[in-house]
Order: C-alpha cells, then structure tokens, then sequence
C-alpha cells in the first residue's frame, strides 16, 4: 500500500508537524496514518510514554476537527492503548533505530489492519461503551500477540 504523507522520511516528519498543529482533515486522519504516528512516537519512548503522546494528540486532533466525544463515538481509550501496546511492541522487536524505519515497519505489518482488534476481543470493542471509556485488556489468547503486549496488558489492567 503507498500512503502519501509516508513517501519519505521528509513528508511523514511534515505529516507528524502538520497533525500536531492541528492541520490533518479528518480524511487524510485514516488507520494508515494512525499507525504511522504511532510508529513516529515510538522510537526511544516505553509503551506509556507513546500512549500519553498519542492520547494528548488524538484528543488535540479532534478538537480541532470540532469531534464530538460521546459515550459512542469519538476517543477510544481502549483502541487507542491496545494499538500502542501492539505498534510499540512490533517497533522495538523490529530493531528499527530512526523515526523513518519505525513507520516503514509499522504500516508494511499494520497499516492496512485495521481488524487486529476484533481478533482479541470476544465483544464488540469498536462499538463498547465501557471499551471507549476506559481500558479494557484483550480477553481471547491468539498466537501472535507479542508477549511484551500480553504483559503491557495486563500491567494496563
């Protein structure tokens, strides 16, 4: 898959820039892009470090796309974490020492996976209201699931 705002290390560091400033429209905000930032946060930062990073900048990004939080939409705490958990587990184990190679790596495994969730989860997570609110920890064991994210998770509980 090619993603535009990742052609280059120079045009993801302006993606990144751009959505800190408040300047990514909702359509260009798309899983590819979410994970991609996710990747950028990673580097030389542990699980919790890239959690508080994407949260304060999700939230921020919504604000200025006028998003409303409501117990069914918007902000997703536990997508948010579980998603963390998994790209920064998949980021380390990678090896990948630069911002660049952290979101080449990220989006060739996730970018197009916006599923992986529903593969942990026995209920709806997208759609659970207490699963937007609040963390929730995955409550199906598949192979797969890096055993860093098993323990984070737990740790998250």
């Amino acid at each position: 898959m090619r993603y535009a705002f990742a052609e280059t290390a120079e045009t993801m560091a302006a993606f990144v820039d751009a959505w800190h400033a408040g300047r990514v429209t909702r359509a260009e905000w798309t899983h590819g892009a979410h994970v991609a930032v996710c990747a950028w946060h990673a580097v030389g930062r542990d699980p919790e470090a890239t959690f508080v990073s994407m949260k304060a900048g999700i939230l921020e990004f919504a604000r200025a796309c006028g998003i409303v939080h409501t117990p069914t939409s918007g902000y997703h705490e536990t997508l948010t974490r579980f998603w963390t958990l998994v790209i920064v587990a998949h980021v380390q184990a990678s090896g990948a020492t630069s911002r660049w190679d952290a979101v080449r790596v990220a989006l060739d495994r996730f970018g197009e996976d916006r599923d992986l969730p529903r593969r942990y989860y026995s209920f709806d997570v997208v759609g659970d209201v207490r699963a937007r609110a609040e963390w929730v920890p995955p409550d199906r064991t598949v192979d797969g699931l890096p055993e860093a994210v098993s323990a984070s998770c737990q740790a998250c509980a």
